[in-house]
């Protein structure tokens, strides 16, 4: 049995399912909607997020709820309590997804980087593309390891890791805008 936090369900993003996050991101999708719908004094922000977690956490029967179900609903909700102009402005944010690199460069056949780095660009993409705007990066070590095809850390290794973050910071340059942002992090070694 898997144990929910908050007993909400697990979110659909792509490929990626989400497991214990938080509600922040409801609240900046919201608050990001009133105001391009020139609602910017618009009081009800936490109010409606807590209905959604409320929702969420006592309402909905599915245990895997893709995003655009739960977007499509929180539209409906803002449509039925008169707030139709922030609901057409309503963009799909989702909480921050996790990725392990060293997942990614296992699904590559050995001495096939550029595959990895196409692999990961498409990923981030498509995450970026269904609103994610902060992804966190795991098991950098691992991945390096297994793209070089190396049992022990060496210079090579180094340099690998030196590529895969350059990589990673360039994506994050050519998917942020002033609208929004591309955070990658990467988790502690």
């Amino acid at each position: 049995m898997i144990c929910l936090v908050g007993n909400r369900p697990v979110l659909q993003v792509g490929n990626h399912q989400i497991v214990g996050y938080g509600t922040e991101w409801i609240e900046t999708a919201l608050s990001r909607a009133s105001v391009a719908a020139d609602r910017d004094d618009f009081p009800f922000i936490e109010d409606i997020r807590d209905g959604i977690v409320h929702y969420l956490e006592n309402k909905c029967s599915l245990r895997l709820l893709p995003i655009e179900d739960l977007y499509a609903r929180m539209q409906r909700m803002l449509e039925r309590i008169g707030c139709s102009a922030i609901g057409d402005h309503l963009k799909m944010l989702t909480p921050p997804v996790t990725l392990s690199l060293a997942r990614t460069a296992r699904e590559i056949p050995l001495g096939f980087e550029l595959g990895f780095y196409q692999r990961l660009r498409n990923e981030l993409n498509a995450l970026h593309q269904l609103g994610t705007e902060e992804i966190h990066f795991t098991e950098i070590r691992e991945a390096t390891l297994l793209l070089v095809g190396s049992k022990r850390w060496n210079s090579s290794c180094e340099r690998f890791q030196n590529d895969i973050l350059n990589f990673l910071e360039k994506i994050a340059e050519q998917n942020s805008t002033p609208q929004s942002q591309l955070l990658l992090t990467l988790a502690a070694a």
